[in-house]
């Protein structure tokens, strides 16, 4: 029987925090196993329980949540990080990417919306609003040029490109024919030589480029 995914969720607004709660509870696939009530709760928690992912409003009292983010990236490299927000806000996006975040949703999404997209930032894939990724693709800060993408050897470009399609690692493994160790070594290669911190900034870049190519 497949493990439920551990979830510790954080926010500020009691209403809203129960709300998500008891939606991803109905789930048998989630557990959520901590309520917090602010950024530092969020951080001191993750540290005990090392949950498999964690939710965080970006906009909380103290500590917000990109701050939180980036504590708990960096701690807990494993831990899939998703935040939560009011608004599309490009700059909180870039801040909340570089922070090591995975997904970035808006808090007006369906119940059902919620639970398809936690699945799949917790399957390893890279979610952001689709208004905001479409203009990440124009505005993106890094600069992408051929040089750029020149220093990547074959099967790295390769791993790079399914990435920007969203696939996870284990995905990318089967349809290269590699173990998922294997694809997270290419990973760690692609990383360091696109000087970014994260797969989501690789997969931008990819993407941004291949879109001033067509």
């Amino acid at each position: 029987m497949v493990k439920p995914v551990r979830i510790l969720l954080a926010d500020d607004h009691p209403l809203f925090r129960e709300g998500v709660a008891a939606s991803l509870a109905a789930a048998p696939e989630f557990s959520v196993i901590f309520q917090a009530r602010s950024g530092e709760e969020a951080l001191e928690q993750a540290m005990q329980l090392l949950p498999d992912m964690v939710l965080l409003d970006v906009s909380m009292a103290g500590m917000g949540g990109i701050a939180a983010a980036a504590q708990i990236a960096a701690n807990l490299p494993a831990t899939r990080i998703m935040m939560l927000t009011v608004s599309e806000n490009r700059e909180n996006l870039l801040a909340a990417l570089k922070a090591g975040a995975h997904g970035y949703v808006l808090k007006g999404v369906s119940a059902s919306e919620l639970r398809s997209i936690v699945a799949s930032v917790a399957s390893g894939e890279v979610y952001v609003t689709p208004a905001l990724a479409a203009e990440m693709l124009t505005a993106f800060s890094r600069p992408s040029t051929p040089d750029t993408f020149s220093i990547l050897t074959s099967r790295e470009s390769g791993v790079l490109n399914l990435l920007s399609q969203g696939l996870s690692n284990r995905e990318i493994g089967e349809r290269l024919h590699l173990a998922e160790k294997t694809v997270k070594h290419h990973m760690s290669a692609i990383l360091q030589k696109l000087q970014v911190r994260t797969r989501t900034e690789a997969a931008l870049m990819a993407a941004q480029y291949g879109a001033r190519q067509r």
